[in-house]
């Protein structure tokens, strides 16, 4: 099927979805995918939680300076695969990084700890004592 557009032929293929608009999926300014991150925060502190399945711990480096938490990752596979006449070899590279200012004065550096489990990370940094909301108290008029 051949349609005119502006005078332009344009010819309707399945390619056409390969042109679509990316900008609301979750790609990096390099073309590359950035795992899904939220973060959460209650009066004890943040909670980072990042989606990153097929991944083990030792994958991940966490690192803080200067109040800026960075989450990077990289993973090399090769996998080959030999048979009768032929050879097939695969290689997979992953990686990504994300980086977080903390807030100032507000969270204990020295506290901050990462778990990963079933496919997502997740890092709980907790908020100075000093920095966390105090209950409400009544104040004696004498």
């Amino acid at each position: 099927m051949l349609v005119k557009s502006n005078g332009v032929p344009v010819i309707p293929t399945v390619f056409d979805n390969l042109f679509r608009d990316w900008s609301s999926t979750n790609f990096s300014e390099t073309n590359t995918s950035l795992p899904a991150v939220n973060i959460k925060e209650d009066e004890d502190g943040f909670t980072v939680n990042l989606a990153a399945p097929g991944m083990d711990k030792k994958d991940f480096n966490i690192d803080l300076n200067n109040d800026v938490l960075t989450i990077s990752s990289e993973k090399n596979e090769e996998n080959e695969e030999k048979k009768d006449n032929y050879t097939r070899r695969e290689y997979s590279y992953q990686s990504f990084k994300r980086s977080f200012n903390l807030p100032k004065n507000i969270v204990d550096n020295d506290k901050i700890k990462a778990t990963y489990t079933n496919g997502e990370l997740s890092i709980a940094i907790p908020k100075r004592e000093e920095a966390k909301p105090k209950p409400a108290r009544l104040i004696e008029v004498k």
